[in-house]
């Protein structure tokens, strides 16, 4: 089981989350747990007093490194004492995919200016969801609890879904269609309805690869591209040089086609 503590001033803004959907189904088959801490509830003062002014000046409060280490100090050895900050590592499918192998995440939500600086010597990790700013860390608590928790074997109903999920296979996901099969003049398309799933293999693809060279071809340098890929990407209009600096193999070569011999010719014969 895979456990989740998130330290927050906030529980409630995290509780959906932990108790509805996947998340929830999950907690009650004991596959993850989720355990909300009030940071709060280690101030140690009558007021339940978290912050105070900034050293030097400045506006805005700043969470005091005290609390967070008594907050931490309540919980079991994490594996991973993550901080949520914008000046953290991108998380991406691989962070969470490395996390999900994890027994147990402590993330430090953050409030106002933040923690105080010394809390990074608690942490094991930085995580930022992107170049922006929130009011607080329980948004990208959030984003990391689904993200990790769908990664646990059990989790999802078919343990095969996310591995062709967008970034799990180095490229962004292709299209799907369900019913109904016309729908304002716009159709299935006919590969999907015909049954041969090698041909589906090929068109779904073919489709991540348009889409991930059309939205994100910065991907497609670590897509762990196949020489068919190679092929493909040409018709799409990629250059040879293109291929070479995604460090792609080169396409298939072509099949020789085999030359036909004159009728009545004995090859043992002079």
């Amino acid at each position: 089981m895979l456990t989740f503590s998130f330290l927050t001033l906030f529980p409630e803004l995290l509780a959906p989350f932990a108790s509805e959907a996947i998340v929830g189904k999950a907690r009650a088959r004991g596959l993850v747990d989720v355990n909300l801490v009030n940071m709060r509830d280690f101030a140690n003062n009558r007021h339940a007093k978290v912050d105070d002014t900034p050293y030097g000046g400045g506006a805005g409060m700043v969470i005091r490194v005290d609390v967070a280490e008594r907050a931490l100090a309540s919980l079991p050895p994490a594996d991973e004492v993550i901080l949520f900050t914008p000046a953290g590592e991108r998380f991406t499918q691989r962070t969470a995919e490395e996390l999900s192998s994890r027994a147990h995440l402590a993330c430090l939500c953050g409030r106002y200016e933040g923690f105080d600086a010394r809390v990074e010597a608690l942490v094991t990790r930085e995580l930022s969801l992107g170049d922006f700013v929130m009011m607080g860390g329980e948004a990208a608590a959030a984003c990391v609890l689904e993200a990790v928790a769908r990664l646990v074997p059990g989790v999802l109903g078919d343990e095969e879904s996310h591995r062709a999920d967008s970034f799990s296979s180095g490229l962004l996901d292709y299209p799907e269609y369900t019913r109904p099969a016309e729908w304002r003049g716009e159709g299935v398309p006919e590969v999907l309805r015909g049954g041969d799933h090698g041909a589906i293999a090929r068109w779904r693809r073919g489709q991540a690869l348009a889409r991930t060279l059309a939205r994100r071809p910065d991907l497609l340098a670590t897509a762990g591209l196949t020489p068919q890929d190679s092929a493909h990407l040409l018709t799409l209009g990629v250059t040879p040089e293109e291929l070479d600096a995604w460090g792609a193999p080169p396409p298939p070569a072509p099949k020789r086609r085999r030359q036909s011999r004159p009728a009545g010719h004995d090859p043992g014969t002079v």
